[in-house]
């Protein structure tokens, strides 16, 4: 009976941490867990939280012994690419590229742990499409992993088509692609963002505005609308009122992980003559 109630408790402590975490509350979540545990899903979300926090070393350590744990997840897998990457970006000359090949290793294992993981599928992408060729990256890698999430997320396949037609310069073939994961995913707000911002690179602001109008409609309560039309607005320098309107806006808002940070707003707001 009383392992039961413990297994019980247990449930409900990583329950409520993983909704801090998706809260962005990561003090909150990290003081309801166990950094000693040998549960890999408990181990995993310390790492996430730690990730999220900046704190690339611990993060990898934690995601490190979830993989351990459970070798065969292909979500964790992915995220020990993540953290991998992020080190890539931030350590010195030396470092980074043992850490960018850790971070392809990783994120081709998660692939081959699970080929229909969109996320993965998505972040090795990412990592062909940016990287150079003596650290495995290629034009024709990414191209080949788009062809491969074209026959599970169409929409998604889309975008990234359009992201490396962008790298390439081929800014017709890049919006026809946008355009094209915007139809098949209407109700997808990210590939409106895209769009709109891809669209304000080029001059097009009256394009760009119409869309970030789009984005809107589709969702009135997404931050993440607000976040992009603001950063746009300041990178062209017009309309710094609305821009700062909606920073405050979204500096109130509860936001999610997948949000960009409120201390990105924060910056934004400065330089658009806030606080």
């Amino acid at each position: 009976m009383l392992l039961l109630v413990s297994s019980a408790a247990f449930s409900r402590d990583l329950t409520q941490a993983e909704n801090l975490y998706k809260q962005t509350d990561f003090d909150g979540s990290l003081q309801l867990l166990d950094k000693q545990s040998s549960d890999p899903a408990e181990i995993f979300l310390v790492g996430r939280n730690y990730f999220m926090q900046g704190d690339f070393k611990k993060a990898t350590d934690y995601i490190q012994k979830a993989t351990t744990l459970a070798p065969k997840n292909s979500e964790y897998m992915d995220w020990l690419g993540r953290v991998y990457g992020k080190r890539a970006e931030t350590s010195n000359i030396l470092a980074a590229p043992g850490f960018a090949s850790k971070a392809r290793q990783a994120f081709e294992k998660s692939v081959e742990l699970d080929p229909n993981n969109n996320d993965a599928l998505s972040d090795l992408f990412d990592y062909y499409l940016e990287a150079p060729g003596f650290l495995g990256g290629g034009y024709d890698k990414a191209l080949a992993v788009a062809d491969k999430l074209a026959a599970i997320d169409p929409p998604e396949a889309y975008f990234e088509r359009a992201k490396l037609a962008q790298k390439k310069k081929e800014y017709k073939s890049a919006e026809l692609h946008m355009r094209q994961a915007v139809a098949a995913a209407p109700h997808q707000v990210g590939h409106l963002i895209a769009l709109a911002r891809m669209l304000a690179n080029q001059g097009r602001l009256r394009e760009s505005d119409a869309v970030f109008l789009e984005a809107q409609k589709v969702n009135p309560n997404a931050p993440e609308v607000w976040f992009a039309r603001a950063d746009v607005l300041i990178k062209q320098k017009r309309n710094l009122k609305e821009a700062k309107r909606l920073l405050e806006k979204y500096m109130s808002a509860s936001i999610t992980v997948d949000d960009p940070p409120k201390e990105e707003a924060r910056r934004l707001l400065k330089q658009a003559g806030g606080v």
